[in-house]
């Protein structure tokens, strides 16, 4: 039999073995899709502005998408203007059993405020602890206010930031002068590399004392702000260290903005950032959040098959 022989039939039993194969098999022989393709399908099909960071904070992972954008961060700025606060606090300039007296009539009625809700038609003495568990847990827009004006308005924030090295981020408005105009809260904004900085400093503790830390950790953590978003279809007792930030949707359909940024605790105690901003879309922040959980639940899908014990 000459060699051109064999080869034909080794060739020919090959091609039969391969169609007695189940499609099933095929399916595991073929390259699974890594988290960066996954990441942009579903970018690819949101028809949506949307950035993504994700960094390993005790593994050596990252990967970033669409950083070159400048999203409007809405209420995520409400992170950054704690972290300051509490900043002023270990250097002794707050105190976060102080009183803050607030009058009645400094509060907006007609913005997102559990504060009016809570206390109707009322002056409000409160503490600077339970001002912040307003402004981060139930982002509080009255509260997020008079923190800035506890700091001296957004500048001494923005520069602050900036001087811990995270460069691509703006705080430039509070929010009663983003309700003035539609443009302005794109003057808050935040690229999603500058984001996963920020959030590495918070979770290493270079920013803050171990005791101001652990309070911002608990209000993230404790965030009434919707679970739709990154915990939206993750485990149920997953532990996630959250901030939010929403828009209104404009009457030509546009959201500006439905983000969420925070810090995810694997089934191994390992922890990662994440930062998830979804701009100038139509469909509604319902929509927005969706595109938030889908991109979330694969990177903890991704993730979770990691087996290392965690290093802290």
């Amino acid at each position: 039999m000459s060699t051109y022989t064999r080869t034909i039939i080794r060739l020919v039993f090959v091609l039969a073995t391969c169609m007695l194969l189940p499609v099933s098999l095929f399916a595991q022989i073929r390259k699974p899709l890594s988290l960066q393709q996954r990441i942009q399908y579903i970018i690819d099909t949101s028809k949506a502005k949307v950035g993504v960071g994700i960094l390993g904070l005790d593994f050596k992972d990252s990967l970033v998408v669409n950083n070159g954008t400048h999203y409007p961060m809405q209420s995520v700025f409400k992170f950054p203007l704690a972290i300051y606060i509490l900043h002023q606090v270990d250097k002794g300039k707050l105190s976060l059993s102080q009183n803050i007296h607030i009058r009645k009539e400094e509060l907006d009625t007609a913005t997102w405020s559990p504060l009016v809700t809570d206390f109707p038609k009322q002056d409000i003495d409160i503490t600077l602890t339970e001002l912040l568990k307003y402004t981060i847990s139930k982002s509080d827009n009255n509260g997020c206010d008079i923190l800035f004006r506890l700091a001296g308005g957004p500048a001494p924030v923005n520069s602050y930031i900036h001087s811990l090295g995270v460069m691509q981020i703006a705080i430039k408005a509070n929010e009663a002068t983003m309700k003035t105009g539609w443009a302005v809260q794109y003057t808050n904004w935040c690229q999603p590399g500058a984001m996963l900085q920020l959030l590495k400093l918070f979770y290493n503790r270079k920013v803050l004392s171990r005791s101001s830390n652990d309070v911002l950790v608990k209000l993230m953590i404790e965030s009434s702000n919707s679970e739709n978003r990154l915990k939206g279809s993750l485990p149920t007792h997953t532990i996630v260290a959250h901030k939010t930030g929403t828009s209104n949707t404009n009457k030509k359909g546009i959201t500006a903005a439905t983000n969420d940024v925070g810090i995810v605790t694997l089934p191994n105690g390992h922890h990662y950032a994440i930062v998830v901003y979804v701009s100038d879309y139509t469909g509604g922040v319902v929509r927005g959040e969706h595109i938030i959980a889908a991109i979330s639940k694969v990177v903890y899908d991704h993730y979770a098959r990691m087996t290392q014990p965690a290093v802290r």
